[in-house]
C-alpha cells in the first residue's frame, strides 16, 4: 500500500500519531536497556523526519530532544554530588560529605562516587529522556487544530478556547516582529525597554482589534447555545468522567510500573470505558454541527496499531524475560541488544511508510496560523453552530 500525498480528505488523524507515540513511550517504560531505548529514539526519530511537515508545531522534536539531555545532565549531576542508592565497588572520585542532622538520615551530600551508580543514573535518565522524546514526536506529527476539532462535544469549549490561544500567540509574536522592522527602518532603536513600550501599544491594539472581529465571528456562528440536560444525566456524566480518569490515572501508573502490569490493564480500559461514556453524556448539550469531520481511516488504524503493539509486544517481554530488558548496573556489564525485544521495536517504523506524505500545500501553507492576514473567522470555521 504506497502512501499518497497528504490532502484534506487523505490527512491522517492526529490521534493515531498520539497513539502511535504513547505505545513507544510504553515500551520505553518497560526497560532500562540503553540499545533498546536508543532505537525507540531512532525510530521516532525516523518516522517524524520522514512525515512531518515544516509547520511552527512541527519544529517542537528537536526542543525536546534537547530536553531529554538536558534531563540526562541533571540525573548525572544529582548521582554525583547527592550520591546514588546503587553500591558500587568501582570509586571513580571521593567528594567532601558535608554533615547533615539526625532528621536528614538516609540523604547525603558529596562522599565516594562509583562507576555503578553513575551508570544506574544514566539508564534511569535515558529511560525518562526517551519518554519526552516519544511525546515530542507526536507534537511534531500530530496537528493541534485538528486534535482539538475531533474532542468530543463535552469539550467543545475547552477545545476553542485553545485553538483561539494557539491562533493568537503566533499572531502577537509576528506582530511584534513586524513593528520592530518597520521602527529599524526608521532609524529608531527597536531593543531596550523604552523600545518594547512603544512597540506594546500597536500590538495591544491589533489584539484587540482581532478579538472583536471573532466575537463577532462566533456570534454570528450561534456560539454557546446549549440544550437542556435533566439533573440525573448531569450528575451521572460527572460520576462516570471523574471516576474514568481516575481509572485511566491509576491504570497508567500500573502500565508505567514493572510491578503493575497485571491490575494496569484492565483498569485503564474500564476507565476509558467510564471516561467515553461520560463524555458522550456530555455532549448531549452541544447543539452543534460538525464540519468536516475528521476521518479515521484504515492507515489511520495500521499507525496507531504499530505503536500498540510495540508497547504490548515489550510488556510481554518484560514480563518473559525482565532480565534482558533490565542490565543490571552491579556487576559493571557492557548491555546486550536483545534480539526479539529489538525486532518489536522495529514495528514502530510502519507510520513512515504508511502515512500520508506531507504535500507541498502543508509546506508552504503551513506557517498560515502565524502570519497576520487570516481571518478571525478562520479560528471557528472547525465547528459550526446553528444560528438562533
Amino acid at each position: 500500500m504506497s502512501a499518497p500525498q497528504a490532502t484534506r480528505t487523505t490527512a491522517l488523524h492526529a490521534g493515531a500519531w498520539w497513539l502511535w507515540a504513547l505505545g513507544l513511550a510504553t515500551a520505553a517504560s518497560r526497560t532500562t536497556d540503553p540499545l533498546l531505548l536508543g532505537l525507540l529514539v531512532g525510530v521516532a526519530g525516523y518516522v517524524v523526519a520522514a512525515r512531518r511537515t515544516d509547520a511552527p508545531w512541527a519544529r517542537s522534536y528537536g526542543a525536546f530532544v534537547k530536553l531529554g539531555l538536558v534531563v540526562i545532565a541533571i540525573r548525572l549531576v544529582f548521582a554525583f554530588f547527592l550520591g546514588s542508592p546503587i553500591p558500587g565497588t568501582h570509586t571513580l572520585v571521593t567528594l567532601p560529605e558535608v554533615p547533615l542532622p539526625d532528621w536528614a538520615k538516609g540523604v547525603r551530600i558529596g562522599g565516594r562516587v562509583t562507576a555503578e551508580g553513575m551508570l544506574f543514573a544514566l539508564y534511569d535518565g535515558l529511560k525518562l529522556a526517551t519518554l519526552l522524546i516519544c511525546v515530542g514526536a507526536a507534537n511534531a506529527l500530530a496537528n493541534p487544530a485538528r486534535l482539538l476539532k475531533s474532542l468530543p462535544g463535552a469539550l467543545y469549549e475547552a477545545g476553542v478556547a485553545v485553538v483561539v490561544a494557539m491562533t493568537f500567540a503566533p499572531n502577537l509574536v509576528a506582530d511584534v516582529q513586524r513593528l520592530r522592522a518597520a521602527r529599524r527602518l526608521r532609524g529608531r532603536p527597536d531593543r531596550g525597554i523604552k523600545a518594547l513600550l512603544q512597540v506594546g501599544l500597536p500590538v495591544l491594539e491589533g489584539a484587540l482589534e482581532r478579538s472583536v472581529a471573532l466575537a463577532a465571528a462566533m456570534d454570528a456562528r450561534g456560539y454557546g447555545r446549549s440544550a437542556q440536560v435533566p439533573p440525573a444525566v448531569r450528575h451521572t456524566t460527572s460520576v462516570l468522567t471523574l471516576g474514568g480518569l481516575l481509572g485511566v490515572c491509576a491504570g497508567t501508573y500500573g502500565l508505567l510500573g514493572d510491578t503493575g502490569g497485571g491490575y494496569g490493564l484492565p483498569l485503564l480500559l474500564a476507565g476509558l470505558a467510564a471516561a467515553l461514556a461520560g463524555l458522550w453524556l456530555g455532549g448531549r448539550r452541544s447543539v452543534r454541527s460538525r464540519y468536516r469531520p475528521e476521518r479515521w481511516g484504515a492507515r489511520a488504524w495500521l499507525v496507531a496499531g504499530s505503536g500498540i503493539a510495540v508497547a504490548a509486544l515489550m510488556i510481554w517481554a518484560n514480563d518473559y524475560a525482565p532480565a534482558a530488558l533490565h542490565p543490571p548496573a552491579v556487576p559493571l556489564t557492557a548491555p546486550v541488544l536483545p534480539l526479539w525485544p529489538a525486532v518489536s521495536v522495529l514495528v514502530g517504523l510502519l507510520p513512515a511508510f504508511v502515512a500520508p506524505l506531507p504535500s507541498s500545500a502543508d509546506r508552504a501553507g503551513s506557517g498560515g496560523a502565524s502570519r497576520g492576514g487570516r481571518r478571525a473567522s478562520d479560528v471557528v470555521s472547525c465547528t459550526k453552530e446553528p444560528t438562533q
